[in-house]
This record gives structure tokens, sequence and C-alpha cells, in this order.
């Protein structure tokens, strides 16, 4: 499997597709068979940041429905008619491309294709249920904060598979994996305090 745009490549050349407004199934078409990679960093891209409820959770529950197709095998990621009937503005678009493309190019420099297997089609289930895990982490985690590791992770795993670079997926499952751990932690303290109450 060749790509031969890299990840800030793609995301440039979509918010170059024409028309005024970009349908989310023009958007599925375009990417091919990098739409799980690409899907995955899109979700993971806005957790990066301090965000208010409820975009974690919404993130995190889209991310978790992508994931669990990755997880049975599915080659390209299935959504609703509803969903892929709809449309994203141009100008929305290029902004939300033009903040993520300084962050990725940065990122690029670092990767490389290594460790390919990681990223394979066999690997791809195994990579589902890492990403499943990052999702429903990201749906309790702590408001505004509490989601920057997951998102990173999330984004990781994702320019991992882009890049085919396995080294990337690992160091995403480990940032996640310590994400998880401030999750609990932040869940554990909430029924805590409210066990205390009664």
């Amino acid at each position: 499997m060749s790509y031969p745009l890299r990840t800030s490549g793609l995301l440039t050349a979509l918010a170059a597709l024409p028309g005024e407004r970009i349908g989310v199934a023009t958007i599925m078409s375009a990417l091919k068979d990098r739409t799980y990679a690409l899907l995955v960093v899109l979700l993971g891209l806005p957790n990066c940041l301090p965000m208010p409820p409820p975009i974690p959770l919404v993130c995190g529950l889209v991310l978790a429905f992508v994931a669990v197709q990755m997880l049975t095998g599915r080659a390209m990621p299935w959504l609703p008619q509803a969903v892929l009937g709809k449309s994203v503005g141009k100008p929305e678009l290029s902004r939300a491309v033009a903040r993520a493309v300084p962050v990725l190019t940065r990122l690029e420099r670092f990767s490389r294709p290594r460790l390919t297997v990681l990223g394979s089609a066999l690997a791809t289930p195994v990579l589902g249920l890492i990403i499943l895990v990052l999702a429903l982490g990201l749906v309790v985690a702590a408001p505004f904060i509490g989601q920057i590791p997951l998102g990173l992770a999330v984004c990781l795993v994702g320019l991992g598979l882009v890049e085919r670079d396995g080294l990337f997926i690992i160091a995403g499952a480990v940032i996640g994996a310590g994400g998880l751990i401030l999750s609990a932690g932040f869940a554990y303290a909430i029924v805590s305090g409210l066990s205390g109450l009664f």
C-alpha cells in the first residue's frame, strides 16, 4: 500500500476540493484506502487542545464507531446515509486545516516508514481495539484538559497509520495509557466524592 501524500498533504488536498461546500461522501471517496487513518487523525485533533463539553464526548463516540469497524476487519468505514449526506463549508474546513497543518508538518519531520507491520491490514483489528479503548477514555475524560493526552495519543496512532510509522503508533499507545490512568483517577475521585456525601 503506497501513500503518495503525507498527512498534511492529504488535509491540504481535501481543503482544495472544488465547491463552496464539501460533502462527507466526497471526502470519504477522496480518501479511499486512507479513510480510517485520516478519520482517526481528524477526530483526535480537536482534543489536543482544551475543549469544552460536549466536543470530547462527540469525538469519542464517533471514534468508537470507527474503531469497532476496524476491529471487525471492515475494509472501508461505513457511515449512515444521514451522515454521508452532510457537508462541510469550504471556509470552515480551510480554517481547520490551516490550524492543523503546521502541527502535523512538525510531527512529520520525525516520521518515516518503520515497523510497518503495525500499520498493515493484519494489524488493523488490534489497532481498532486500541483506538476503541482511547475513544472510551475520551468519553469519560475530565472536562477541558483531561482529553488532551488521549487526543494526542489518537493523533499519533492515526499519523502512524498514514505515515506507515509503527513507532508513532507505539508512542500513541503509551501516551494513551497514561491518559487513561489520568481519566481513571478523575473518575475515581468523582465516585469517592459522591459516596462521601451519602
